[in-house]
């Protein structure tokens, strides 16, 4: 014989059966409010770099700035990957030459130079993100270099055959890069005094301030010519007011009405 839960309450005490009609007649619980969405994080990029374009190709080597920070690679194809150089020190411990990498970033229309945001090595399985990408304020920038310069830089002479040139990120020519892998920085306004002479496959000599580091090594031009005997000083426009450093801008002429 089965017995209903309902039959048993008049047996019950009154107590106890009303508290149990009572919860029996309450209504459900509301279920709990979701969860707001988590807040940008520093460590996280605002835009996803998935959806930018990726690119493949292996690592010939890196290049340098002129203080020995990493802030690019070579593919073996010839293509020019920018990196900003906060990310130096992530990309030294997680890459290395001969590993293949994708890359996802945006590429130059007339020549081979990419921007990336994020790469990721596939022998190391290691992703390297840029955060310090979209608009707002921009993320820390690397302290200027102490008096004096840093430690292992020394004047030096480089010659050799120019492979490639090298650019900043927004695509103007900042150096060239030798065929035994010696990065040459100048000026990018200097380039244009040297436009003859800075192309693939020519010959050069040059003398500057050169970093050296297991990374590579990285010449700050000071003189450079087709030989010793013809080297010219690089000469770099004073800092001023006017637009790139130069000088400034003539003042407007007077009121109609002093002259």
């Amino acid at each position: 014989m089965t017995v209903s839960f309902r039959n048993l309450l008049p047996l019950l005490p009154l107590g106890l059966a009303l508290s149990i009609r009572a919860v029996a007649q309450a209504p459900p619980a509301p279920a709990p409010a979701p969860a707001p969405p988590p807040l940008p994080s520093a460590e996280a990029p605002l835009y996803d770099p998935a959806q930018l374009p990726s690119f493949t190709g292996r690592v010939q080597q890196f290049t340098l700035a002129p203080r020995g920070e990493i802030d690019g690679m070579i593919l073996s194809d010839g293509t020019e990957v920018k990196t900003p150089p906060h990310l130096s020190t992530s990309i030294a411990y997680s890459i290395r030459p001969g590993d293949t990498v994708i890359i996802h970033g945006l590429r130059a229309a007339a020549i081979p130079l990419i921007q990336a945001v994020s790469i990721t090595d596939r022998t190391s399985g290691r992703r390297i993100l840029d955060t310090d990408t979209g608009p707002g304020p921009r993320g820390p920038r690397p302290p200027p270099p102490p008096p004096g310069g840093f430690a292992g830089v020394q004047l030096v002479e480089a010659q050799g055959r120019i492979q490639m040139s090298l650019h900043g990120p927004r695509g103007e020519i900042n150096g060239v890069l030798l065929n035994d892998g010696t990065v040459l920085r100048l000026p990018p306004d200097a380039f244009f005094s040297f436009s003859a002479l800075l192309q693939p496959g020519k010959t050069v000599v040059a003398e500057g301030n050169e970093v050296s580091n297991a990374i590579g090594k990285v010449l700050e031009v000071s003189q450079i010519g087709p030989s010793r005997e013809q080297l010219n000083f690089v000469t770099v426009p004073p800092p001023g007011p006017g637009p790139a450093g130069g000088p400034a801008p003539p003042p407007p002429p007077p009121p109609s009405g002093l002259r």
